[in-house]
């Protein structure tokens, strides 16, 4: 593989899959058959994404940096040309009919719009701020832009003119859409979260939480579960969509981003992007854990399933709910350890994969244990056992947002509360749910009073520091200088000055997990000749 690997395509037969690798100029193509690298593509500089034409014949390469769309015929995986889209080429897609490309211009808030019969740029259209991940509707009539600033627009491909802004989260970056052109899914990179749009009323419908700095999010065939990497925890979340929930994080390399579901719906292509590498992470059970007790809807994929006579999880029978020649939904039974997944019909019996059965998690501790009402980027850490894979993590009712996992802790943000004061803490798994710890949100503690206000430069004046939401001080400071200090009260902290080297008056700050506040002390030089 080469270095940075970014957006992955499939051909449309799944047979190959083409890997933009931005950081060392070349796209590299594997055969899915034996998922090797059969080849390396050279480009421009910063390759960034790959759209393969509808019939297979040519692969559109947006080049960053030299502001490039390369033009690959993949009949020989050699160069046809390079079209000149101007600086900041990002992402590409290709309409059905395969005779336009529209590219997003990240650096110029434009999308250009090329032709492919004469491999030329033929229209510009001005969207959102910051214009990254660009997908077009399968009937070809729409496509969809998601800029930084907070926007998808909506463009009329008949027109080339923006017909709707719509509001996601924070930061939208990249988009999926359903094969009925219903919905269109973003991931929001800033708040950690995927939008759904209703592409009817070109409205956000819902917005799912999942970890942190999501990334390419990818459908599989019947649109069942949306694939989501997350290049902060090196996760790949796995959305129900018609749940719309997070059923399963999946580990992944270091620094997931591109994703790619063959057509057969058995596996996915994710590239990591710090490692440089892609792996191959098996759909055919999914989600692949659930609780000791049972009970996980789960839906197998594979090929003559049809009229299945009995589903195991290792020896015990799973309850079969739906069934179709490529799919089994079930419901599993309970269990411990790891499972084969067999499925029985009349041509005999298969195994599809594993499930995991997960212990309950518990929580032991949290460190810090209080933090501001409106929330920061200060990395709050859960300890307990039985933690990996987990899912989701609630202050009270609201999701904080997860950074790394490992079994035995959780590392989290923390977003913003409705109010101060103290919340449960809850840590979900697929094992189940933990609590019986708290996190504390925290105003903004006050100063009104510093006395005395004035000392010796030598240090050593006791002063009571009066004001509100005193309690969680964390740090009482004379000019930058840390005092020792007693919390009191919420509303008295008493502290004794350090020497200061200078006379005058100075900044006395009181930091709380709420943030800092600051009053005035002065230093008085002794009497001298």
């Amino acid at each position: 593989m080469g270095n940075t690997p970014q957006g992955i395509t499939l051909t449309p037969d799944g047979a190959r899959a083409y890997v933009a690798d931005r950081g060392s100029n070349t796209v590299s193509v594997i055969d899915t058959a034996t998922d090797t690298v059969i080849d390396t593509l050279s480009t421009g500089a910063g390759p960034t994404d790959v759209a393969i034409s509808p019939d297979g014949t040519r692969a559109y390469v947006a080049v960053f940096d030299d502001g490039l769309v390369s033009v690959f015929d993949l009949a020989s995986d050699t160069l046809v040309t390079d079209i000149p889209v101007g600086a900041g080429a990002t992402m590409a897609a290709v309409t059905p009919d395969g005779t336009r490309v529209y590219v997003t211009r990240q650096t110029t808030d434009t999308v250009s719009v090329i032709d492919t019969a004469s491999n030329t740029v033929t229209d510009t259209v001005t969207v959102g701020t910051g214009p990254t991940g660009v997908v077009i509707t399968p009937d070809g009539t729409r496509a969809y832009v998601a800029s930084f600033s907070g926007s998808v627009s909506a463009i009329d491909t008949a027109t080339n003119t923006v017909i709707a802004t719509i509001l996601a989260g924070d930061v939208p970056i990249l988009l999926a859409v359903s094969s009925d052109g219903a919905l269109v899914y973003v991931t929001n990179a800033g708040s950690s979260s995927v939008s759904v749009i209703d592409t009817a009323t070109n409205i956000t419908t819902d917005n799912i939480g999942v970890s942190a700095q999501p990334r390419f999010p990818a459908l599989s065939p019947d649109g069942a579960h949306l694939y989501v990497p997350n290049s902060g925890p090196d996760t790949v979340s796995v959305i129900d969509t018609a749940t719309r929930t997070v059923v399963e994080n999946i580990g992944a390399g270091d620094g997931p981003t591109g994703i790619a579901v063959v057509p057969a719906g058995t596996r996915a292509y994710v590239g990591n992007a710090d490692a440089g590498t892609v792996d191959v992470m098996g759909t055919t059970v999914i989600p692949d854990q659930g609780p000791m007790a049972g009970g996980t809807t789960v839906t197998l994929t594979g090929h003559h399933l049809a009229n299945a006579t009995a589903v195991h999880f290792g020896t015990a029978q799973a309850v079969i709910t739906a069934n179709t020649a490529t799919s089994v939904t079930v419901i599993a039974p309970a269990g411990a350890g790891v499972v084969p997944v067999t499925v029985t019909t009349a041509g005999g019996t298969g195994t599809l994969g594993a499930f995991y059965y997960m212990p309950v998690p518990a929580l032991t501790g949290i460190s810090p244990d209080a933090g501001p009402v409106p929330g920061s980027d200060q990395e709050i850490v859960i300890t307990g056992r039985n933690l990996a894979g987990a899912i989701d993590v609630y202050f009270g009712t609201t999701r904080a947002v997860i950074q790394s996992v490992s079994d035995t802790q959780v590392t989290v943000r923390a977003a913003g509360a409705p109010a101060p004061g103290a919340v449960a803490v809850t840590v979900k798994t697929s094992g189940g749910s933990a609590d019986g710890l708290f996190y504390t949100y925290v105003d903004r503690s006050t100063i009104t009073d510093v006395s005395p206000g004035s000392g010796p430069i030598t240090g050593g004046t006791g002063v009571t520091i009066t004001g509100t939401g005193l309690t969680y001080t964390e740090q009482v400071a004379f000019h930058g200088t840390p005092a020792p200090f007693s919390v009191i009260s919420d509303t008295t902290v008493t502290a004794v000055s350090p020497p200061s080297a200078t006379e005058g008056t100075f900044d006395v700050t009181v930091t709380t997990p709420g943030g800092t506040s600051s009053g005035s002390f002065t230093y008085v030089a002794p009497p001298g000749i």
